[in-house]
């Protein structure tokens, strides 16, 4: 199997053990979950399936982000208590992610159970001077780890950019440098916090999922991902902050599913360009749902359109219709084959289209992208 390493940018052959580590970054769970969502899933979704029919077995962690400003904000604008929409948004996901037929996670951790590693990575990267304390709130040091900005291969320009955009305060003049992110940062009045040696407060992002994989699976996993959009800078800072601690590499292989865009925009909640999959689930399959979005390949940006969902449905039928046909001998294999190649799900979906149009059972194969006829 060869697949593309964001820290790389090649194409490179996985060497996969009989237990493979998958770590996945999950749901915020302030809203539903969107195509753009559930694309991420399904490429890890299918990465298993093709591994497990390879003779593997898959632990897939993903997380669930339970603390979070964006959580505190919307709880704020509803007037509810936050666990309480935590409790309801996870809710939806899941049968989201039941309906979508994605297998489900061997751990689902919330970022708040991880409270005690998370203050004893931030001690310990203090204790090792990659970190710095100002009024309660610890940061990360990135001139302490020259290797940072190695996986995005972004300039310092572009990644000011991004933190700006994404939740990083590069303008907070407490950091000795722009970029410089939070570990643990100090309880503001009216929102949760927890005991720590600097005082209450509540963990930074980026360091939530360094804990939780590390946690789950020790010092290294063998495949990491997410959208492109947590390339930077949430998996640059957990990438900087767990090699400082752990001296030692962090993942094997980094995996990123491209954007989904709509209207001619990437797919998002700040933007409220979205197509919901529990509301699409009330008109159409399930399966046809995944169908539209696997013809696609999963590094390469596309945009959605709901009438996109019409001839996957048209497709869809015909290969029910076709069960207990005779069967292609080599319509497996050539599905396998089309996954090997960095998880080409358009080539695996147009060959099981192709055998369907001529009269095959397709059953089989289908399975391997996790439609079940």
């Amino acid at each position: 199997m060869k697949l593309y390493n964001t820290a790389t940018s090649e194409l490179e052959e996985f060497q996969a053990s009989p237990i493979v580590n998958i770590y996945t970054c999950g749901v915020t769970p302030y809203d539903s979950t969107h195509i753009g969502h559930a694309a991420v899933f399904i490429t890890f979704d299918v990465l298993q399936r093709r591994l497990r029919s390879l003779g593997h077995e898959t632990r897939l962690v993903r997380n669930v982000t339970d603390i979070d400003d964006d959580i505190l904000r919307k709880s704020n604008e509803l007037g509810v208590y936050y666990r309480d929409l935590v409790d309801s948004e996870v809710k939806k996901f899941n049968k989201d992610m039941r309906s979508l037929n994605i297998l489900e996670s061997w751990s689902e951790p919330l970022a708040t159970s991880a409270m005690k590693e998370i203050i004893e990575f931030s001690e310990q990267a203090l204790e090792s001077n990659h970190a710095y304390e100002v009024e309660g709130t610890v940061f990360f040091s990135v001139k302490s780890w020259p290797k940072f900005g190695e996986l995005s291969g972004y300039d310092r320009e572009t990644m000011l950019k991004f933190a700006a955009e994404r939740g990083g305060f590069p303008d907070d003049d407490r950091k000795k440098d722009p970029l410089d992110f939070v570990l643990w940062q100090a309880a503001v009045e009216g929102e949760p916090s927890w005991d720590s040696p600097w005082g209450k407060g509540r963990p930074g992002w980026h360091i939530e999922c360094s804990a939780l994989a590390s946690k789950e699976f020790g010092e290294q996993i063998d495949i990491h991902g997410g959208g492109s959009d947590l390339i930077f800078p949430h998996h640059e800072c957990e990438l900087a902050q767990s090699e400082a601690i752990n001296q030692k590499p962090f993942v094997k292989l980094w995996m990123h599913q491209a954007m989904v865009r709509m209207d001619g925009e990437k797919m998002s909640k700040s933007l409220g360009n979205m197509s919901f999959v529990s509301e699409l689930v009330k008109t159409y399959d399930p399966r046809t749902i995944r169908l539209a979005i696997t013809k696609n390949h999963y590094r390469t940006e596309w945009e959605w359109a709901d009438d996109q969902l019409a001839e996957a449905d048209e497709q869809l039928q015909r290969w029910i219709s076709n069960k207990n046909n005779r069967v292609d001998p080599n319509l497996f294999s050539s599905v396998g084959e089309a996954l090997d190649n960095d998880l080409d799900t358009p080539v695996a979906a147009s060959l099981i289209v192709e055998a369907s149009n001529s009269g095959f059972d397709v059953t089989r194969a289908a399975d391997l992208i996790g439609i079940i006829l």
